[in-house]
């Protein structure tokens, strides 16, 4: 008894299998023939918050200078929602072939690690740095009537039997965490009261309801301009250029407090490396544009600050001290 094996490439003719052998490479060869040509369309980049925050903002100061150095639009889509969660698990799940970018936050990749258990991304695994945009401090502002001018004469009424309450954009945001680290230095008890929007939270300070809150400088700065809030503190250590007349708490408590928030772009994991350093180079090109250095600064974004090769350790210091401050805070949100 013989066995038969039969060919199974002999149903197919002749040059259906010379065409196939002839394809296989040019697959192979098609990845880095395309990287050379990025972008040949439009790149979205997602801002995981709503339109008119600080995110977007810059975002939108970046997206047109960089539009122009790599000849395609950077549109800039609004992805907001769960603490920038969704847009950012958004960009981890899209294709990584350089057309979905990120502006990512200290929320979404230093707060987020800890805040949120079930986020749908990874921050370390999921995402590649593109640049570090830049840097801002939050103000610490009261009422205009306020009787209060510094950090000291907070807490001193802190310790009164009235007491002192501080709101924020809600738990877990950075003013949320900036106002624990300040009683954390200062040794007295505040009342948190958190809302669901920054507006909300900023007006009830405006009208005495509330003592104080720690916020971004681009939402607090014209009502402090025109006398509706008062400035009596920054959240870094340094001052800040959007406003060098009002000093640091780290100066006014002797003390380490240094907490700024700060934005970076980023690409999803697995961008080829073509495409990543035509990213990099137009992000770095752009973020030395006197013109939008000078737009940053008008936001009370202090541009760059951290070189590419520096990112990684950046990030793992940051999600230290951050994820410290919201485990000591109680807040979580999943």
């Amino acid at each position: 008894m013989s066995l038969s094996i039969k060919n199974p490439f002999n149903k197919y003719p002749p040059y259906r299998l010379m065409a196939a052998f002839v394809s296989a490479p040019l697959a192979f060869m098609a990845t880095p023939a395309l990287s050379a040509d990025f972008p040949t369309k439009a790149v979205n980049l997602v801002v995981p918050f709503g339109p008119g925050t600080t995110t977007d903002t810059i975002s939108r100061l970046v997206a047109d200078k960089m539009s122009k150095k790599l000849g395609q639009p950077i549109v800039v889509s609004n992805k907001a929602g769960a603490g920038g969660t969704i847009g950012t698990a958004q960009v981890a799940r899209s294709a990584p072939d350089g057309y979905t970018i990120l502006m990512g936050t200290v929320g979404t990749h230093a707060i987020n690690t800890e805040l949120y258990s079930k986020r749908g991304y990874e921050p370390k695994t999921d995402f590649k740095p593109i640049a570090f945009v830049g840097q801002t401090p939050t103000f610490l502002v009261v009422s205009g009537d306020s009787p209060y001018h510094s950090v000291k004469e907070l807490a001193e009424a802190a310790n009164t039997p009235k007491g002192i309450m501080f709101s924020s954009a809600g738990s877990g945001t950075s003013g949320h965490l900036a106002g624990e680290l300040l009683k954390d230095r200062l040794g007295v008890a505040m009342l948190h009261v958190p809302y669901k929007e920054g507006a909300m939270a900023m007006q009830d300070v405006m009208s005495g309801e509330v003592q104080f809150m720690f916020y971004h400088p681009a939402a607090v700065l014209p009502h402090v301009k025109s006398g509706a809030l008062r400035a009596i503190g920054v959240s870094s250590s340094r001052r800040s250029i959007a406003a060098p007349d009002v000093p640091s708490i780290a100066e006014q408590t002797n003390s380490d407090f240094d907490l700024v928030a700060w934005f970076m772009m980023y690409a999803p994991a697995g961008v080829p490396e073509p495409v990543m350093a035509k990213l990099k180079e137009a992000a770095a090109d752009v973020l030395a544009d006197p013109d939008l250095i000078e737009r940053l600064k008008q936001q009370g974004v202090e541009p760059g600050g951290e070189s590419t090769k520096d990112l990684a350790k950046f990030e793992a210091d940051e999600t230290k001290k951050w994820a410290e401050l919201v485990r000591n805070s109680g807040a979580k949100v999943n």
